[in-house]
């Protein structure tokens, strides 16, 4: 920001101006805003150890001047020529290594080189589609490249999330400062992937090591942008030499896989016989040419840092040109000039791994800082290093330069470094204007500790002139034909799918009880019936998910009302807010939010923000309860249900008017469906299948929960009574909330779930257990339903709901067998 005369260098001047002009609480405001986008898109990071953490944005940009970047450009572009030069020779003819340009020992040595990958050869010569530089200004102003990224670079889902979430914020900044747009980067690349397939519509897969990889979020991020196909290792398979995904559909040939796995993990066949996350026989099909991937298999053999060492010289003799962008300074430890350059120097250096991949903002540990060693210590990397110095390099600990960072509202510098990201086009390469900048901790960070970063930065790259606007909404590209299907349907994302409409309904079901009791202990003058149906309310059966004994209507006096009211209080604290407690809102949230996540590609950003900012607000508010005295805030825990239950209502709101009409929608909504149905059966056999519930209040209840009180008294101007109840609640198949209802949508849905076309004339097992069901409840005659025998019980009523609750997890597990069978992870069907 500030240039050697110590005054603000020119391409800062109208950034700071425009803030300085922002009142300070604008500003703040602003700057709340991007810390909201952030945490309700759920931009998470996963850490080494197998935690998450919260992504961190700095308000202030990196700002850099066109004719800054356009040097940086053309040396990028060089260093990628160059990489995929050599990675095409030592995959193939490997002149370097008879020439002596390299080390055999270098490439052979290194654990990334892969011998079944020699003499496969991609179509368009192109083994690095994708390529990423990490790079630091150092203290003479001069860019040097820190380390190469060629095996699956990481961070370019990041990048386009921090730059969404700061124009959101700085919107006028952005467009006065004539900062360049990320969008034609990537259409750019997508271009580029659809013409490595020569087809008109390719299937292109983005191959993910799941979850719980460091980038996830950006790699689902990342496929919902770009429009392709979320996969894992399990999701596809291979035959006769084609890659195929495995959808609900059947088997779907693959004609390119972006893929986020490295290249060791690709094909347990061949390669890394104990992986989980390849696809086994991978590496044949790239073999036989029938697939495309990007990057090319074994391409981590050039991201090590020992090659660093002779990228000048290569340069030379590959391209005749010298290397624009300088390296940091390195020595590779198996030659042995450089062995002793590192033995003199050793105070000065720092010693790394030479083959060992750094995740994107994972701790540096392995590095030893030669200056913190004691005499002892250094003899013993001395001797090393003698050993087995091919496994080592010893680079500059190089000081960085700073940029602007807020910090408690006021700016600080910190050093940074940038990852810049490149993709094929056309022969050279395409560079993204901007980057993912990383800032340190501390103003004295070097090159070294800077992978302990603790926080990042959108790069902002100045043009001279005005900036067209460029979406990946519309494309002009002449290939593009209408198309009536989205992505292909995985079966794992189907089973997730189907399991959050499932979590989802339990939630609503379970917020909307907890609702009802506590309406009834905040109301001033509670009738006797309110607490004797609040005393058997099914709220407390979802603790444990079975049929809650029968309860005592509860006593008219005051004291013994008081004393129940007690009671459910503590019920309630535990259901509310422990989350310990099976079912409860806390696990039901949380298993929601967590299935959630495993889809996020296929939700679209405001349903994903409806159900982040619900599982935030429901489990970060736990003080309306006292676990000690067993009392709660009534008030306050009304709120937290009121508002859970208008979040969920929008996500169903999205869901049914969004959503287009696809398997994933309807996989989600049998989910939903057979939740639903399931519940209210259970409900209505605990509270209507005995006894009298029109004289303790239970109808009015019940109507509640199923949301039908409006509908009940729009028809009937009475009060609830038993028939009517029935007939709305399990035989009306105009009313939504009805279990009628919902097994004419499942009869509906599975109908047209995709089936093999020689068994089209022949009803599948899901088809008939619905069938049966709906066959049932529409041949069910109300008054053999309401009947009581000498008893009290409604038999007719109960054993047509007992058949409803025994089907609905028989439906799951015959849905879940015909089309999730090839997801890795199976749920336990509930048969509670």
């Amino acid at each position: 920001m500030i240039g050697e005369d110590r005054q603000l260098r020119s391409h800062w001047r109208q950034f700071v101006g425009a803030i300085e002009s922002l009142p300070p609480r604008e500003l703040a405001r602003r700057w709340r805003l991007a810390e909201r986008l952030l945490h309700e898109n759920g931009l998470t990071y996963t850490l080494d150890p197998g935690g998450e953490r919260p992504w961190e944005l700095d308000f202030v940009p990196l700002v850099i001047s066109g004719e800054e970047w356009r040097e940086i450009e053309a040396g990028l572009i060089q260093r990628a020529r160059l990489l995929n030069a050599i990675m095409a020779d030592l995959y193939g003819a490997q002149t370097l290594l008879r020439e002596g340009a390299l080390p055999a020992a270098l490439i052979f040595g290194n654990p990334h080189f892969l011998r079944p990958c020699h003499n496969i050869v991609p179509k368009d010569g192109n083994f690095l589609h994708f390529y990423a530089a990490d790079l630091g200004r150092c203290a003479d102003g001069q860019w040097r490249v820190l380390g190469d990224r060629t095996q699956a670079p990481s961070g370019v889902g990041y990048s386009l999330e921090n730059r969404i979430v700061l124009s959101r914020c700085l919107p006028e900044l952005f467009r006065t400062c004539h900062v360049h747009r990320l969008a034609s980067y990537f259409q750019t690349s997508h271009d580029c992937l659809v013409r490595r397939t020569a087809r008109e519509n390719p299937r292109i897969v983005l191959l993910t090591p799941g979850p719980s990889s460091e980038g996830y979020f950006a790699h689902a991020y990342l496929a919902r942008y770009l429009g392709y196909t979320l996969a894992e290792g399990g999701d596809l398979t291979v035959r006769d030499n084609r890659v195929y995904l495995k959808s609900v559909d059947g088997l779907k040939l693959v004609d390119l896989i972006v893929r986020r796995v490295d290249s060791e993990d690709c094909d347990p066949l061949e390669l890394r016989a104990d992986s989980t996350l390849g696809v086994a026989g991978l590496l044949q099909a790239a073999r036989a040419g029938t697939v495309a991937l990007s990057n090319a298999l074994g391409s981590g053999l050039v991201e090590t840092k020992a090659l660093m060492r002779f990228l000048p010289e290569l340069c030379q003799h590959i391209l005749g040109e010298d290397l624009r962008l300088a390296s940091t300074p390195t020595w590779w430890c198996g030659l042995e000039e450089d062995r002793e350059r590192v033995f003199e120097s050793l105070d000065t250096l720092a010693i790394d791994s030479a083959f060992m991949r750094r995740p994107l903002l994972s701790a540096a540990e392995g590095i030893v800082l030669g200056s913190d060693l004691t005499r002892d210590e250094q003899a013993a990397v001395r001797k090393r290093l003698a050993a087995r110095g091919l496994d080592y390099v010893a680079q500059d600990i190089t000081a960085l330069s700073t940029t602007p960072v807020w910090v408690d509202e006021h700016l600080e510098p910190r050093s940074m470094s940038i990852r810049v990201f490149l993709s094929a086009k056309d022969g050279t390469y395409s560079v993204m204007p901007g980057g993912l900048t990383r800032v340190a901790a501390s103003r004295n960070a070097h090159a070294i500790s800077l992978h302990r970063g603790q926080g990042t930065k959108d790069t902002w790259v100045l043009s001279d002139e005005p900036v067209p606007t460029i979406t990946l909404l519309r494309s002009p590209l002449s290939y593009a034909r209408p198309k009536r299907t989205g992505k292909d349907l995985p079966s794992r994302a189907a089973d997730n799918l189907f399991w959050l409409g499932r979590y989802t309904e339990r939630a609503e079901d379970l917020v909307r009880a907890l609702r009802s009791v506590v309406s009834r202990l905040t109301e001033d003058a509670a009738p006797a019936s309110d607490y004797s149906a609040a005393s058997q309310h099914p709220a407390g059966a979802a603790g444990t998910r079975r049929r809650p004994a029968q309860q005592p209507h509860a006593p008219t006096s005051d004291w013994r009302l008081g004393a129940h009211q007690s009671v459910i209080e503590r019920k309630l604290l535990t259901l509310m807010f422990d989350r310990g407690c099976s079912y409860g809102l806390q696990e039901s949230l949380e298993h929601l939010h967590r299935t959630a996540s495993l889809v996020r590609d296929r939700l679209s950003a405001d349903a994903w923000s409806i159900l982040s900012r619900l599982h935030s607000k429901s489990t970060g508010r736990l003080d309306v309860g006292e676990p000690t005295s067993g009392r709660i805030d009534m008030g306050g825990s009304l709120e937290i249900l009121d508002d859970a239950v208008r979040s969920l209502s929008a996500f169903s709101g999205m869901e049914m008017e969004n959503m287009t009409r696809n398997h994933g929608w309807r996989f989600l909504d049998m989910g939903r469906r057979v939740e639903r149905a399931l519940h209210l059966a259970q409900l209505l056999r605990s509270l209507i299948a005995r006894g009298d519930p029109e004289a303790d209040g239970t109808l009015v209840m019940i109507l509640e929960l199923a949301d039908s009180i409006m509908t009940y008294r729009s028809r009937y101007l009475t009060t609830p009574l038993v028939p009517p109840v029935i007939d709305l609640l399990v035989l009306d198949e105009t009313n939504p909330r009805s279990i009628a209802f919902q097994m004419s949508v499942l009869d509906d849905h599975v109908e047209r779930l995709p089936r093999d076309t020689e068994l089209s004339d022949v009803r599948s097992p899901q088809q008939r257990e619905v069938l049966s069901l709906l066959t049932e409840i529409r041949l069910s005659d109300i008054a053999e339903l309401c009947h009581q025998d000498s008893n009290g019980r409604r038999s007719a009523l109960d054993l047509l709901l007992r058949r409803i609750v025994t089907s609905m997890p028989r439906l799951t597990e015959l849905i879940s067998r015909d089309y999730f069978s090839h997801a890795e992870v199976r749920r336990p069907v509930d048969l509670q």
